[in-house]
């Protein structure tokens, strides 16, 4: 079983910053490919963004695209999302997801493993 766990979640204002990082222990994730979903309020799981396992490709939701970036660590364990100029429209809770193959775009029915989400506030 892999356990992934996610932090640096918190409050911001409009504008700010925040990087979130999610780490992967137990089983091995070699090969997967991470990702990113978010849930605001009401509203559904949605993918934000994911990266496959080397790190060498990547794909970015379009409505954070220019905002968001998602990397991987030398361990190939942990990623990133570094995400600019927030918006109170991207308050959410943030699930890290594993997937075994790389497919650039993942729907949430998609993913075999999910971390407890960490949530992030943006205030106007």
């Amino acid at each position: 079983q892999v356990q992934l766990v996610e932090s640096g979640g918190g409050s911001v204002q409009a504008g700010g910053s925040l990087r979130l990082s999610c780490t992967a222990s137990g089983r091995t994730v070699s090969g997967y490919a991470m990702g990113w979903f978010r849930q605001g309020i009401g509203k559904e799981r949605e993918f934000v963004a994911a990266i496959s396992w080397s790190g060498g490709s990547s794909y970015v939701d379009d409505s954070v695209k220019g905002r968001f970036t998602i990397s991987r660590g030398s361990s190939k364990d942990t990623v990133y999302l570094k995400m600019n100029s927030l918006k109170p429209e991207d308050t959410a809770v943030y699930y890290c997801a594993a997937h075994r193959i790389w497919r650039g775009r993942y729907g949430p029915d998609d993913m075999d493993y999910w971390g407890k989400g960490t949530l992030v506030s943006v205030s106007s």
